[in-house]
């Protein structure tokens, strides 16, 4: 091309993100000397859709550094990132700014607060925006029951279920799985095999794989481990992973071999390499003294060499995410870290400290 212009840059931006070629789009923004609100737009989205949160929220730091308003369909796009990073101070301050400038006129950006708000672990303040809505939608529904299912509020969000109904919005699969995680959280087994007949019998929805994995750990968790293994069977589709996890657990806590081992022989198939599946199995065969066979599960990791995948989480402090895995010393404020930590755990058992 002879000239290219701010749209032709966008294209192909776009063009690169919606494949998840997020470096060719870094790359060719960077290079961008007029970039637009569009362009910042891109690139956030596109790193939220392949789950790159850190740097979607790095880009959209540095859009509002060079003072570019974000617009409804930036916002939109960042919040997504808040949510699963626990960005709770700039989540506030997105809506902060809605507010002022008359956005939360908008559906999409209440619902992505609602969202925000949920995963962030401020229900409470979720619950007072959805309640500040003049409409909700099927997804203002659903996101504000599967966030009350998540803080194990579980009757509230039955309660939400059924002022939904009066409501006439019709649930769709969104829904039912948040009523159904509300269902698995409370152990609510009839209200949750209830739900699930509800919505293939009432709504015409097809369980999808989700839907059945709460059934599953359901049974599960109440002891019907027979029943659970029924429901394997008859779903109309292929078991993923998940479920059989689920089931190995349930089996842990109930201490039945005989389905433990079904599980893991499935579970050796789709995911041989995971070793908290060993692990889970070699804990039942202790329990039940099983000492040869514990002693083979753990002889069989050590020849394929694997290694269980530490934990990880994250929080924000001073407006930047900090990230956290399991055994990483890396940090520099490590033993101060541990330190505090170990002084928490020793205050939460009763132990009585010296400050």
């Amino acid at each position: 091309m002879s000239q290219k212009d701010s749209v032709s840059w966008n294209t192909i931006i776009s063009g690169h993100a919606r494949l998840g070629q997020m470096r060719k789009a870094r790359t060719m923004f960077e290079l961008m000397s007029d970039k637009t609100i569009v362009s910042w737009t891109t690139m956030i989205s596109g790193y939220t859709r392949i789950g790159c949160y850190t740097d979607a929220l790095d880009i959209f730091r540095r859009m509002q550094l060079l003072g570019l308003k974000p617009d409804e369909i930036s916002l939109v796009s960042v919040l997504p990132a808040c949510a699963q990073l626990g960005a709770l101070e700039l989540g506030k301050w997105i809506h902060i700014y809605s507010d002022k400038n008359g956005l939360l006129r908008n559906i999409c950006i209440c619902n992505a607060l609602i969202e925000m708000y949920s995963k962030c672990g401020s229900i409470d303040q979720a619950l007072q925006l959805f309640d500040q809505l003049d409409v909700k939608d099927v997804i203002s529904w659903s996101t504000i029951i599967g966030g009350l299912a998540n803080h194990g509020r579980a009757r509230e969000a039955i309660q939400m279920f059924s002022e939904m109904e009066r409501a006439q919005v019709e649930p769709n699969d969104i829904t039912f799985l948040g009523i159904l995680s509300a269902c698995v959280h409370a152990g609510f087994l009839n209200e949750g095999l209830h739900y699930f007949e509800s919505m293939k019998n009432d709504y015409s929805i097809d369980p999808g794989v989700e839907h059945y994995g709460c059934i599953v750990d359901l049974l599960g968790r109440s002891g019907c481990l027979n029943k659970a293994l029924e429901y394997i069977k008859k779903m109309p589709f292929q078991p993923d992973s998940s479920i059989w996890g689920s089931l190995l657990s349930s089996c842990r806590t109930y201490g039945n071999l005989e389905i433990a081992v079904t599980a893991m022989e499935h579970l050796i198939e789709l995911e041989p390499d995971d070793a908290g599946n060993y692990v889970l199995l070699s804990n039942i065969y202790a329990n039940l003294g099983k000492w040869d066979d514990v002693s083979r599960m753990w002889k069989r990791m050590r020849n394929k060499r694997m290694k269980k995948t530490p934990g990880c989480s994250s929080i924000e402090v001073n407006n930047e995410v900090q990230e956290f895995s399991a055994g990483d010393d890396s940090n520099p404020l490590w033993n101060e870290m541990y330190g505090m930590l170990k002084l928490l755990g020793l205050q939460q058992s009763g132990v009585d400290t010296i400050t």
